[in-house]
């Protein structure tokens, strides 16, 4: 009868410690969600800047401008928490932003204006912190993953209704772009 006692003893501090882990990595989940969150939106408001900026200059750029403008609309309606929806909305923003700067390239003028480099090398700046948070968020979705798949703490999961998370992956548009590099004379 003791033994019996030990086994459910262990088998009760083994699921608090499962469910408390899981708790803490689900939290871990949310809070690196807030992370690229916060991104998308620093970067969904630098963007009516940066259209503004390159509609003085491309006025025959007009579509491009118009599918930015209403992605952008697009990203900052959707649901904050639907990962799967927002990934979508934020691929083909970013998307988007790839072929305004494939635009961008036929206007030497507008790459020599300075606005438009403060906002480009702001925009540089949120995609690398979004890249950051992006791969933590993925960490901790892995580590949630593995928690709610691999036993024994599935079976905390199972019974708790812990679920597996959703990755988050969009292309960085602006990896696509060669830089130019100005060497100068080199003799």
């Amino acid at each position: 009868m003791e033994v019996f006692f030990i086994v459910i003893g262990v088998l009760l501090v083994l699921g608090v410690f499962y469910f408390n882990k899981m708790v803490k990595q689900k939290q871990n989940v949310h809070e690196a969600w807030s992370g690229i969150d916060v991104q998308l939106k620093r970067r969904a408001e630098l963007l009516p800047s940066l259209v503004e900026v390159v509609k003085g200059y491309a006025k025959h750029e007009k579509d491009v401008l118009q599918r930015v403008t209403e992605l952008r609309s697009q990203s900052t309606a959707e649901k904050d928490d639907d990962v799967g929806a927002r990934q979508g909305v934020e691929e083909k923003l970013s998307s988007s932003i790839g072929k305004l700067f494939a635009v961008i390239e036929n206007y030497p003028d507008l790459k020599a204006d300075k606005n438009f480099r403060e906002l480009q090398n702001s925009l540089v700046e949120i995609e690398d912190t979004l890249q950051m948070a992006r791969r933590y968020y993925n960490g901790t979705v892995r580590d949630m993953n593995i928690l709610v798949q691999s036993f024994p703490s599935n079976v905390i999961a199972g019974m708790f209704r812990f679920q597996s998370a959703v990755f988050f992956e969009i292309e960085n548009p602006l990896e696509k772009i060669a830089p130019k590099l100005d060497m100068g004379d080199s003799a």
